[in-house]
């Protein structure tokens, strides 16, 4: 008999228990969703034509990494919820926003398996609600104080600023490229994107708000940094990977949006690096052609139908057409067909692009996983520490 093995009527040692990241996240999303029901509160006539839409996006089903990943961190440096859950939800109401206006800008029909805020009441409304978001966020930093102190209270309230900074710096870039039809990037450019456009507001600046919040030091603070920008890259890619691959229902969002936007992400670089000439000449003259305007194309189609009965001359026709392009653009080019996207990603596949970015996000992941584990060693085991590995854990199975 094995030394190690139990005797015949000895107990059994416990099989080690699988923690439940799913159930973790739900705890912190109700203790958020709290908050930020709370921040929002209830302004009589201004309800359904603002604060109730600021809660949408908030209320449809979603993880809620960020904020529990801020609350985690505080909690397992030994900081009271109370001290980081108002900083939490801010920083969940900042990420809802952004949410919003991304939609606008890249034009997106689904959020979370529901129709795109600006989908469902317009641009107008949309963009008004985004900024009622932002405008919000800045009181609860301040109610900080008497819980924290003015010190702690202003560090965090200084952290959002920067990553503010950043996120919006990062949406620039990513904006500009795609004025300029940017495409020879590399995979160095593609994380600088992530890391100002996503890391620092999904993992950098919770992290760091969280060692705030707990009053850690600062070696602290700047290595769980380290370890949330590498989470935030691994992050990214499998979130680009799974716009390409996933399921709907699973995703939230409409799949191969990335590709109808043109979005610059680790696989599409990867193809158009390594395809032929002719092929890279097709892909490019794709991706520089718009998605098609649902609205535009419903108009488009009145105006010639109008025109072909002849309830419009000539010139009527001719001057409602210009009107029409420069209320979408002055777009001249014909717009991407659902064949030509396939055709795209059926070229990412040929290429090895697909497997090239989950081999990139599990390097991310890997050097995730070292720079937590060097925190890990000097720090008590907790439930939140082992939500901050089984976070890494699920990145890396996401990457796989």
């Amino acid at each position: 008999m094995h030394p190690d093995a139990p005797r015949a009527g000895s107990p059994r040692a416990p099989a080690p228990v699988r923690f439940d990241l799913d159930r973790y996240l739900s705890s912190a999303r109700r203790a958020v969703l709290d908050e930020i029901r709370a921040i929002v509160g209830s302004k009589g006539r201004y309800d359904p034509i603002l604060y109730q839409l600021m809660l949408d996006y908030p209320l449809r089903e979603a993880k809620g990494l960020r904020p529990a990943l801020c609350m985690a961190t505080c909690r397992a440096l030994g900081g009271r919820l109370e001290a980081v859950l108002p900083s939490a939800a801010v920083l969940e109401l900042y990420h809802n926003a952004f949410l919003v206006h991304d939609d606008i800008e890249d034009a997106s029909l689904v959020r979370r398996g529901a129709p795109t805020l600006h989908e469902q009441h317009g641009v107008p409304i949309a963009v008004n609600v985004g900024d009622g978001m932002l405008s919000l966020a800045l009181q609860p930093l301040l109610d900080n104080v008497p819980e924290i102190g003015l010190g702690p209270a202003l560090r965090i309230l200084q952290a959002v600023a920067h990553m503010c900074r950043e996120t919006v710096e990062g949406q620039a870039l990513e904006l500009d490229w795609v004025r300029q039809g940017a495409w020879d990037l590399g995979e160095e450019d593609y994380v600088e994107l992530v890391v100002k456009k996503t890391g620092w507001y999904s993992f950098i600046t919770p992290v760091r708000v969280g060692c705030i919040a707990a009053g850690a030091d600062e070696a602290t603070l700047e290595g769980l940094s380290d370890f949330a920008r590498a989470v935030s890259i691994a992050f990214q890619i499998q979130d680009d990977l799974l716009n390409l691959e996933g399921e709907l229902d699973a995703y939230g969002k409409e799949i191969g949006g990335d590709l109808w936007e043109g979005k610059r992400t680790v696989m599409l670089l990867h193809a158009l690096r390594t395809c032929s000439d002719d092929e890279r000449a097709w892909a490019l003259d794709l991706l520089a052609r718009p998605r098609p305007d649902a609205e535009g194309a419903r108009l488009g189609t009145l105006v010639d139908e109008l025109h072909a009965r002849g309830s419009l001359d000539a010139a009527g026709h001719a001057a409602l057409q210009e009107a029409l392009a420069r209320a979408t653009g002055g777009v001249a080019l014909a717009p991407k067909t659902e064949p030509e996207v396939r055709a795209l990603l059926a070229l990412l596949e040929r290429q090895g692009s697909l497997a090239h970015g989950r081999e990139v996000a599990e390097r991310w992941a890997a050097e995730a996983s070292t720079r937590l584990d060097a925190f890990l060693a000097r720090t008590p085991a907790s439930v939140h520490t082992r939500f901050l590995q089984a976070l890494v854990d699920y990145v890396h199975r996401r990457a796989r």
